[in-house]
């Protein structure tokens, strides 16, 4: 069932999305300082390609990296990350209006959350 659900969200937007991520996270490559968040935003792209039946986890890391994930989630949601997740809850809602928009609603829920603190996460497919 998640391989439709896939299929249908790659087709209604998905696909898009994640090209629009993979797009950002390079020009993050640009600089030095935009590596973690780049790193963010291709995280968030593989998501966007197959969120069904994937899971976000928080990667395990030294207390020194996980004060870092801290500083650099913060910069991101005063820098980017309010307005993408503010974007995503307006679509999730959008899609839970019909009972059949409501597993695609629930899925930018789950983006939303990805993007206000991207930085210290990791993505877990189920192909």
């Amino acid at each position: 069932m998640s391989i439709i659900l896939n299929l249908l969200w790659l087709f209604l937007g998905g696909f898009a999305t994640a090209t629009s991520w993979f797009f950002v996270g390079l020009v993050m490559l640009i600089s030095i300082v935009g590596i973690p968040w780049a790193k963010a935003c291709f995280n968030i792209a593989i998501l966007n390609l197959w969120p069904f039946g994937s899971k976000i986890e928080k990667s395990k890391s030294s207390p020194m990296m996980g004060a870092f994930s801290t500083l650099g989630n913060i910069l991101w949601f005063v820098l980017a990350g309010w307005w993408l997740a503010l974007g995503h809850l307006l679509l999730g809602i959008l899609f839970c209006i019909t009972i059949i928009g409501i597993p695609f609603g629930l899925q930018h829920f789950k983006l939303a959350s990805l993007s206000v603190r991207p930085v210290g996460r990791s993505i877990n497919l189920d192909l």
